[in-house]
């Protein structure tokens, strides 16, 4: 029951010189907007735009694949291994990866990629992997490969799923700083080397993707150089002396290769612009070294 003051009655408080503590002022609500003028105004926050590219044309999404084949022909070998990582370009993370094997009756290249026929053939979930990997494949903007003319050939044949989507070639299509001291074409464990990637093992499918994955992990204009190696390319010859045929092997360019008797790359037309030699443009149908 609450207590009430009864007329008369003595109040020891008051004569103890006891007041009530005055309330407290009102505290702003914690999401309350002071005024202008106030100095409790709260510092504005930050609004974190979403990381964008600066290159709209790069990939957002990259489907790095590497292959292991019982030979160099698909029309008589067959892929044997398939690896592949999902790559977010904005983050620099591997989103999923996936190796299997492929059954075999015989692996004529067994010396370099160390896959002895019969452990293709031992129990393992190839065809549900077949299936995992077309939901990788389903959601990569570009196809990666070192070697992605070798790589591409065999799908659509055997087991491997026919694919549509572009593909980009690490070692032939991107172009790698110059301080990395790195040839024109170099192999996918140099450039690892090169971006000071420990290199453990060599020819097997995943191995080869994760070196590419921490590759671009450490590259910091993976955009530019993902959107420059996709521009369109056309094969063109070098127009050099035989005392200057140093100046086109140096750029990266084959000889006797695709084209017989001269000196060739393919090239996007900004890179055959910045040569420090002529070259010419080559078309369709010409003949092919033997």
């Amino acid at each position: 029951m609450e207590n009430q003051s009864v007329p008369g009655q003595l109040d020891l408080l008051s004569l103890s010189g006891y007041q009530e503590p005055a309330k407290p002022a009102a505290v702003p609500e914690p999401h309350a907007n002071p005024t202008p003028d106030t100095d409790l105004d709260p510092a504005p926050t930050a609004v974190v735009a979403p990381l964008q590219s600066e290159h709209s044309d790069s990939p957002s999404t990259l489907l790095i694949i590497d292959t292991e084949t019982t030979g160099l022909d698909p029309t008589e070998d067959v892929c044997l291994e398939v690896g592949a990582i999902l790559f977010d370009v904005p983050s620099r993370q591997v989103l999923a990866q996936q190796s299997f094997l492929l059954p075999v009756k015989s692996n004529a290249a067994e010396s370099i990629n160390r896959i002895p026929a019969h452990a293709t053939t031992l129990p393992q979930p190839w065809r549900p992997a077949l299936v995992y990997f077309q939901s990788l494949l389903d959601a990569a903007d570009v196809l990666v490969a070192h070697n992605a003319a070798f790589d591409s050939q065999w799908f659509g044949h055997g087991h491997l799923p026919e694919v549509t989507k572009p593909w980009l070639c690490s070692m032939d299509d991107m172009r790698w700083p110059e301080e990395k001291q790195l040839r024109p074409r170099p192999s996918v464990r140099d450039l690892a080397l090169a971006y000071e990637i420990p290199v453990w093992a060599a020819h097997r499918a995943l191995t080869d993707c994760i070196y590419l994955a921490e590759v671009f992990r450490r590259c910091e204009d993976l955009e530019q150089r993902l959107a420059q190696g996709l521009e369109p390319r056309h094969l063109f010859k070098a127009i050099v002396s035989y005392d200057q045929r140093h100046l086109a092997r140096d750029a990266g360019f084959r000889w006797n290769d695709p084209v017989a008797g001269a000196w060739t790359r393919r090239l996007s037309d900004r890179e055959a612009a910045s040569l420090s030699f002529a070259v010419e443009r080559l078309e369709q149908g010409l003949p092919m070294a033997s």
